[in-house]
């Protein structure tokens, strides 16, 4: 069963993506807990992966959320934290293995790069999919 609380944020570059994701994650049942950007204003992308990880931390999610223009940028930002396993994925196939083979806790999607139809779909896969554990669970526990 997928997190009921979902943490999602963006910078300037995913605001437009966000949004429509918080709608389908509201479609889907799910809690969510905005942690901005609320516009298109220039903004660092780091400040709203820290406000993710922190959520996280503090157990206000279940999983979260990130959006930049690449992606590239949130997952840097995102997995310097320890317990953070953020997956920047461009396709269902990704965001599914994210889940079932890493135990991803992070969803990353890069705005420029996916379009909003795409990204629901990852994000349905990505909530959808249990960790496998097993041997996998042996290598997610070294990331550690």
């Amino acid at each position: 069963m997928p997190p009921t609380t979902i943490a999602i944020a963006a910078d300037h570059a995913g605001y437009a993506l966000k949004r429509a994701l918080v709608a389908v994650l509201a479609d889907m049942g799910c809690l969510v807990v905005d942690l901005g950007t609320e516009g298109e204003a220039s903004v660092d992308y780091p400040d709203f992966a820290d406000r993710l990880v922190a959520a996280l931390s503090r157990s206000e999610a279940g999983a979260g959320v990130l959006v930049c223009g690449s992606g590239i940028g949130m997952s840097i930002a995102a997995n310097r934290h320890p317990g953070i396993r953020a997956a920047l994925c461009g396709t269902v196939e990704m965001a599914r293995l994210a889940r079932q083979h890493n135990d991803a806790n992070v969803l990353v999607l890069g705005a420029r790069l996916i379009d909003a139809e795409t990204a629901s779909a990852c994000l349905g896969a990505f909530l959808a999919t249990p960790f496998d554990g097993g041997r996998h669970a042996r290598r997610v526990a070294k990331l550690a």
